[in-house]
């Protein structure tokens, strides 16, 4: 005989809604978050889980999203008709950037987030 869930106190907790299974074996993706009206109206969704807060975290949301824009810095140039990213991060002590990377041909990189980018594919008749 299957015993009830418990959560870590030994209460009893209900099944899981199904409307909350993901709807493929990797997670959500953001798309999914439109078609789920039944959701908390703040829900986020954090590595293809979502997460469920009563209040929203604004203090939290702010502070990251300010780190992730001063933090790092991209400037875009042409150099020869090929798009030329420079990238630049905050030195904290010095509380200046400094140059860290230059992506020619596509930006690869894993900091802020992770991003894959043909950039000869964003110039018409460019070959990648």
């Amino acid at each position: 005989m299957l015993e009830p869930e418990s959560d870590c106190y030994g209460r009893g907790m209900t099944a899981v809604p199904e409307w909350m299974r993901p709807p493929r074996p990797e997670g959500w993706y953001a798309e999914d978050l439109d078609h789920l009206p039944e959701a908390p109206r703040h829900t986020e969704l954090i590595d293809a889980t979502l997460v469920f807060t009563m209040l929203p975290q604004r203090s939290w949301h702010a502070r990251l999203i300010t780190a992730l824009v001063v933090a790092h810095y991209w400037r875009v140039e042409d150099e020869d008709g090929s798009p030329v990213v420079h990238a630049y991060e905050l030195d904290e002590p010095t509380r200046s950037y400094v140059a860290t990377e230059i992506h020619r041909r596509a930006l690869r990189t894993t900091t802020p987030f992770a991003i894959s980018l043909d950039l000869d594919g964003l110039v018409p008749g460019q070959k990648s």
